[in-house]
């Protein structure tokens, strides 16, 4: 069965930790990604973040990290009890030297009611592909001390 999945990489002119800072502050995601209205919640394992996309207006999404492993991996998933629905968003952050740092996101959809549910998630790639040039974008600035 064919999952649904969405994955972006770019390169970074940032350190890791630099990176790494700014995706685990929920408080701050408005102030430089353009996908999200609000982040609720702390980025931290075990907790629980609720998403509320610009894509999906009036929907929130509740997501626990379920891996952190600073600065190079973090898990958030979410869906529906006994493993019917899992969405599952990984974040990497890979050193590729002389001051470059490649950012993967991707996200996997699985399930028994995936197929179902699948028909109705919109094409997040375009969502995808300004995350990541939003958060290139913040942590070159933050680098340079703008």
């Amino acid at each position: 069965m064919a999952m649904k999945k969405f994955e972006v990489s770019i390169r970074i002119q940032a350190p890791a930790e630099t990176v790494w800072a700014i995706l685990t502050d929920a408080s701050q995601y408005t102030a430089w990604n353009s996908t999200v209205e609000k982040v609720e919640g702390q980025i931290a394992p075990g907790q629980t973040v609720t998403v509320s996309p610009k894509l999906n207006p009036g929907r929130a999404f509740p997501a626990k990290v379920t891996a952190f492993d600073p600065p190079k991996l973090m898990v958030w998933t979410g869906g529906m009890p006994l493993g019917l629905f899992k969405g599952e968003r990984t974040f990497t952050l890979t050193e590729r030297g002389g001051g470059v740092l490649e950012f993967r996101m991707s996200e996997v959809f699985s399930g028994l009611l995936s197929p179902l549910i699948e028909k109705s998630i919109p094409d997040l790639q375009p969502a995808f592909d300004a995350f990541a040039a939003d958060l290139r974008k913040r942590a070159e600035s933050v680098k340079k001390g703008i």
